[in-house]
C-alpha cells in the first residue's frame, strides 16, 4: 500500500517512487507483479495522473518496472540490482562465447565446470 503525505517536503512522485522501490526490494512486490494503472493509482491516492506517471517513468528508467504496452506495468523480472549485474555478466559471457564459436551447450558446460572446480570463490 502506498501512502502519500501531502504535508511532506518530498514531492508526491518521489514518495511513490521510494515506496515502490522499497516494496520491490523487500519482496512485497515480486518480479512480474502487475502494478495498478497510472489512472487507478492516481485516483486511489487522489493525485494528478501526471504525478504517478512521473514516478512510473523514473522507475522504468531505473529498471525497476517495465511497461508492456496494453498489458500494463509490471515489476521488472530483474529489478534486483544484484540480479541485473549478473544478467549483464551473463550477456557479456554469451556474446564472447558466440564470438569464439561456442554453442550454448559448450558455453554452459564451461561455466558449470568452472563453478564445480571451485575456481570462483
Amino acid at each position: 500500500m502506498i501512502v502519500v503525505d501531502p504535508r511532506s517536503a518530498v514531492p508526491p512522485f518521489e514518495q511513490i517512487r521510494v515506496q515502490l522501490v522499497a516494496q520491490v526490494q523487500s519482496g512485497e512486490l515480486p518480479p512480474d507483479a502487475r502494478l495498478p494503472t497510472v489512472r487507478k493509482l492516481a485516483s486511489d491516492l487522489r493525485l494528478a495522473p501526471n504525478t504517478v506517471a512521473r514516478a512510473y517513468r523514473e522507475l522504468e528508467r531505473a529498471g525497476v518496472i517495465e511497461t508492456r504496452g496494453r498489458h500494463g506495468t509490471f515489476v521488472a523480472p530483474h529489478a534486483d540490482p544484484v540480479r541485473r549485474q549478473a544478467q549483464s555478466a551473463a550477456e557479456s559471457y554469451a556474446r564472447q562465447a558466440v564470438a569464439l564459436g561456442l554453442g550454448v551447450d559448450d558455453a554452459v558446460r564451461l561455466l558449470r565446470d568452472t563453478f564445480e572446480a571451485g575456481a570462483v570463490r
